[in-house]
């Protein structure tokens, strides 16, 4: 099976996306599962996972909706108050609704924090306890500012399965490579925490990157972290400002060429199916 483990769906018509900028008003309409299943069918791919995209308990219901009519859609990532004493009661909640066994993840956009330690904090770090206790992955949507607390959060909750998103979001358009790659060395030994290959092209140069751009990073992830724990993820429609969908699957077959076909097998499918427990 190959799953695309990362991707979204919004509508501005019908709540506010701050995040949604005038930079971004190619993509600032509306993507459902109409727009991305025929995609998904002109690609091979089989199963996806829905991201959040904003800090509401009401998109995850919706999304988890939206799961339970969309056979295509295995798991919904969603968002949860991390900070709220009740975390445990709220996941408990989504799981009862509609769509609720879709649920395999909790994020928040922890790289939009003012406070590069936020994810440091005891409230915090006692909601992302519950969502491991509960069986759902904590999804890092982190630059390199919040990787050392995102290492200081892997390092002290071992029973917690972590997915790193966008590789930490490393610096591709600049062409550096550190302080990004040092901090990645620090993941190699947490085997409870994977990566994702993904929403790469956006962190390259819009108009002009080519494969050749992304391939530094992903290698360098590839030696540190290894095959067993990385994901393969489209990051649509944030993915169309730089390449349509089509590009991005097959940039990533290209750059994944040179694994094993059990490794790619595993990239492109397995491991999502393994940590999200698809």
């Amino acid at each position: 099976m190959i799953v695309d483990a990362h991707h979204h769906f919004w509508d501005p018509a019908t709540a506010e996306y701050p995040w949604l900028t005038d930079d971004l008003a190619s993509i600032r309409r509306r993507f459902g599962p109409e727009d991305l299943e025929p995609l998904l069918a002109a690609n091979g791919i089989e199963a996806t996972i829905l991201v959040q995209t904003r800090s509401s308990l009401e998109e995850t219901r919706q999304f988890l909706a939206t799961a339970a009519v969309s056979p295509f859609i295995r798991g919904v990532v969603g968002w949860v108050d991390l900070t709220d004493p009740a975390v445990a009661d709220t996941i408990a909640e989504l799981r009862a609704g509609p769509g609720g066994e879709h649920l395999v993840g909790i994020r928040h956009q922890v790289q939009d924090e003012p406070d590069p330690e936020w994810l440091l904090r005891d409230d915090v770090r006692r909601g992302i306890a519950t969502v491991g206790a509960a069986g759902l992955v904590y999804d890092l949507l982190v630059r390199s500012r919040e990787l050392p607390a995102a290492h200081a959060v892997v390092a002290s909750m071992p029973d917690v399965r972590f997915v790193v998103d966008h590789l930490a979001k490393p610096p591709i358009r600049d062409g550096t490579i550190r302080p990004w790659a040092d901090l990645v060395a620090g993941f190699a030994l947490f085997e409870h925490a994977s990566w994702k290959i993904s929403g790469l092209v956006t962190e390259a140069d819009w108009a002009r990157w080519q494969p050749a751009d992304l391939e530094p990073y992903i290698d360098r992830v590839l030696r540190v972290i290894g095959p067993d724990r990385m994901l393969f993820g489209s990051d649509w429609p944030v993915c169309l400002l730089a390449a349509p969908y089509e590009r991005v699957v097959a940039t990533a077959r290209e750059l994944l060429a040179g694994l094993s076909v059990a490794e790619r097998d595993a990239v492109f499918g397995g491991n999502a199916a393994a940590v999200y427990r698809l």
